[in-house]
């Protein structure tokens, strides 16, 4: 039987995939941080969840290590309180589970706030893949199971540089899937490694939901259709998600470097909208990528220069675009620590 070529169907259609037509939001004000989480719950889980932050974030001042706070992964909207439906986007977390293995590298302890179930660093080499995972087993001579002979050397490096991370207590996996899950954690976060001051460094690649419904006008159960059709049609009311980049900057961690990311689909667009990015939020960097070529070309926009970092044509299919990112967005680090010192 022939082998049928591999479909892939998560990939937007890159004609559509941003509207252009709607306007940026405002900044979030002191007011609008304190209105969103005195009415909104925060997870159960966060006390937590800062409690393993503090932890790791003591033990690594005390070694006198850097960190960065890398998000990944995509938030979801619930429709309801006991949700079943739910808006979500299409990161799977490449990004920054991939940034934090290269992180690591370079010696950097590294908290990754992660949609539950997205990509992780190691494990991302082998979890979502277009391959089972049973394919990279096979049957050892003794009736044994073992890793097949084409894939053992490659997994075996992976492993090791996992179990490196691990005994050394180099990476914190912490998750979050509501957008009011990540932003509880991020600003709780950010407070903690506040304390870091400049060797606090936070790379957020989260692809963070635009729209919410607000706790207080969230269903309790499943919608049902009959209560909530217009027409055959169902009406969701959604509020503006407040861009809290500002307070971060301004507030939660006030000593750290930040760097954001901006996604385009237009590359006239891109380099403007990055420069309006800093002036609206004043943090550090802005890392531009267009949807159609993010694994392959990126610009770093900062107040002072712009410089895109693009792989080769000869590169291989193993070479990745966070090779070039991670060592780049250090020296940054690097310089903006000299510069506060």
């Amino acid at each position: 039987m022939p082998q049928l070529r591999q479909i892939h169907t998560s990939q937007p259609s890159t004609s559509s995939a941003i509207d252009r037509s709607v306007p940026d939001f405002p900044v979030a004000a002191v007011d609008d941080e304190s209105h969103y989480f005195a009415s909104n719950e925060p997870p159960e889980y966060l006390d937590e969840l800062v409690k393993e932050a503090q932890c790791f974030v003591d033990e690594h001042k005390s070694k006198g290590n850097k960190v960065v706070l890398v998000t990944s992964g995509g938030t979801t909207v619930p429709l309801e309180n006991n949700t079943v439906r739910f808006i979500d986007n299409f990161s799977a977390g490449t990004r920054g589970a991939t940034s934090a293995e290269y992180f690591l590298e370079e010696g950097y302890a590294v908290i990754f706030l992660h949609r539950e179930f997205s990509l992780l660093p190691y494990s991302r080499h082998y979890s979502h893949t277009t391959n089972c995972f049973l394919d990279y087993m096979a049957e050892g001579k003794d009736g044994s199971l073992v890793i097949a002979d084409k894939y053992r050397d490659e997994m075996h490096q992976v492993w090791k540089k996992y179990n490196e991370a691990r005994d050394k207590n180099l990476l914190l996996l912490l998750p979050f899937t509501t957008v009011n899950q990540y932003l509880f954690s991020l600003r709780a976060i950010a407070q903690v490694m506040d304390t870091l001051g400049t060797s606090a460094l936070l790379y957020l690649a989260a692809a963070v939901s635009d729209f919410f419904i607000p706790v207080s006008r969230m269903p309790e159960h499943k919608i049902q259709a009959q209560d909530h059709m217009e027409g055959g049609k169902l009406v969701v009311n959604l509020d503006p998600v407040p861009k809290f980049l500002r307070r971060l900057v301004d507030n939660w961690a006030p000593g750290a470097m930040i760097t954001s990311f901006k996604l385009e689909t237009d590359k006239d667009l891109l380099l403007r909208k990055c420069t309006q990015s800093l002036e609206r939020y004043h943090h550090q960097l802005v890392i531009g990528n267009l949807l159609q070529t993010r694994k392959k070309e990126v610009v770093f926009v900062t107040n002072t220069k712009q410089q895109w970092y693009r792989l080769k044509d000869g590169d291989g299919e193993n070479k990745e675009i966070e090779s070039l990112i991670i060592p780049a967005v250090i020296q940054q680090h690097d310089e903006y620590i000299k510069n506060h010192a």
